[in-house]
């Protein structure tokens, strides 16, 4: 059947979050796929599997943030690996298997213009693969611990949102680079995941523990490196309990991402003075010079088996903005992903 006559399924965003994304924010819609009368350099991709990110959130909202808002009716931006259907780029062949952030719909042109380009995925990785343990959350960890945080070996390692996508990579790239690491997650279930199958030193049960209580005990010398997805009242208590000369480096505030009225900030700032610690926020996007390497040092460690990663798979393109909505729940379990079909 000619791509003309077959529909191209899209979730939109239909209106603004106001607090708690809700599924009544997306929209289903219905329209042609574009006809694959291309420009040069173009490409037509049909989307194999979605990879949902917590920063998706953020790009809901209206007003400057270092991407773009999505507008209203447009197809939600986000993470997916696809299959090129027609290409007028011979750097990506009719039938490759790219990774990129491209939307939620069935098919896209990717016109390569003011964009980051697309990567294609090697004919042993796998969609699971490009998206979760190789894909951009596992880059992030990898730049922000080395490149940003300039981990060392013997560095006492704190990493919240322990066991995220991004937060469980790091966990076991800090503990690969001789780093002794304590992660931060909720639950018992998560936190044995963070001794037994990542490798940490120690794990804090926020939900059922004081933070600032465990982090005394377990790190009396004080943190050297705290890598925070959370922000909020975990963000303080690391900065409470930051080595002399420490560094926190900012990945994300999940906390805080359905907010209605943003919380207030840490309130023992000042300690980053008498500490001479360094804090600092960064965006993968400002450091893709790194991410070759980054990505091959990724590869080596998973096919070696010194890498360990959980994948939440979820079926079925009506699922997509339900499934988006488990990663502010405790059902994720891993790198949250949707196969399409």
């Amino acid at each position: 059947m000619p791509a003309v006559d077959r529909i191209n399924r899209q979730w939109v965003l239909a209106r603004r979050p106001i607090g708690q994304v809700r599924v009544e924010d997306f929209a289903r819609r219905d329209g042609p796929v574009p006809v694959p009368d291309l420009a040069a350099g173009e490409i037509l991709i049909r989307t194999l599997m979605i990879g949902f990110d917590p920063a998706q959130r953020g790009w809901m909202d209206e007003g400057a943030s270092y991407m773009p808002p999505i507008a209203i009716g447009e197809p939600v931006r986000g993470s997916a690996a696809a299959r090129v259907v027609a290409s007028r780029n011979p750097v990506y062949p009719e039938g490759a298997v790219v990774r990129g952030l491209f939307s939620w719909q069935d098919y896209s042109v990717v016109a390569l213009r003011g964009e980051p380009a697309p990567v294609l995925v090697a004919p042993d990785v796998t969609p699971e693969e490009a998206l979760g343990v190789l894909g951009g959350a596992s880059l992030t960890a990898h730049v922000g611990l080395n490149q940003v945080g300039g981990l060392r070996a013997g560095d006492t390692v704190l990493v919240s949102g322990a066991a995220g996508a991004v937060g469980s990579v790091a966990v076991q790239i800090a503990r690969l680079r001789g780093a002794r690491v304590i992660g931060i997650a909720g639950g018992a279930e998560k936190c044995r995941w963070l001794v037994k199958d990542y490798g940490a030193d120690a794990a804090i049960d926020y939900r059922n523990g004081d933070v600032a209580e465990r982090l005394a005990a377990l790190a009396p010398n004080g943190i050297d490196l705290f890598f925070d997805n959370v922000g909020g009242e975990t963000l303080e208590a690391g900065i409470a309990h930051i080595a002399r000369f420490g560094r926190i480096v900012l990945c994300g505030a999940i906390s805080g991402y359905n907010d209605v009225t943003p919380a207030p900030g840490p309130r023992n700032l000042s300690r980053l003075i008498a500490q001479r610690a360094e804090m600092r926020g960064f965006i993968l996007l400002d450091h893709m010079d790194h991410v070759p390497a980054a990505r091959a040092e990724l590869t080596a460690w998973l096919r070696a088996g010194q890498l360990r990663y959980r994948v939440d798979i979820q079926q079925g393109f009506e699922a997509i903005p339900a499934t988006f909505l488990r990663l502010f729940s405790s059902a994720s379990q891993g790198k949250q992903l949707l196969r399409v079909e």
